[in-house]
Order: C-alpha cells, then structure tokens, then sequence
C-alpha cells in the first residue's frame, strides 16, 4: 500500500502525516508513507486544499485531518 500526504508544510499537514503513520503501524499493515509537498504535483491529484489524502493512487481525502478512527476505516477500505 502507498500512502501520500499532499501538502506543502503546514501544521495540519505534519498532523495527517504523522496521524497516518502511526495508523499504519497501530494497523500492523505493509505500507509505505511518502510526504509530497510540489504544489505542482499536488495540483495534478486535482487536490485545491491541503492537506490531501492518497491511497494508491486515489484521492480518499482533503482539506481536513480526519479522526483517528476515520483514518483507519479509509486506510482498511483502501487497501
């Protein structure tokens, strides 16, 4: 599984990052969590608000941090 944080570095940003990581190991799921912060890469993912969610390719989420138990219900339908 690859999960992308899209965001250029704000608080919330580093917040979802963060709150995905320990969802993946909280999980015990083989993922990979990579923080994409080129506005111009983000625009192509058609996400205007930070921060961005994406699972394998698919934009799950935007412009908020979800609840721990949101996160987890996105990563484990998503996988």
């Amino acid at each position: 599984m690859e999960i992308k944080i899209l965001g250029t570095g704000c608080a919330s940003c580093k917040n979802l990052e963060k709150a995905a990581r320990e969802a993946v190991q909280e999980m015990d799921i083989e993922a990979s969590v990579v923080k994409e912060e080129d506005i111009m890469n983000i625009m192509a993912y058609g996400v205007m608000r930070t921060p961005g969610l994406v699972i394998n390719e698919k934009v799950v989420l935007s412009g908020r941090v979800p609840s721990k138990k949101e996160l987890i219900d996105l990563l484990d339908k998503n996988k």
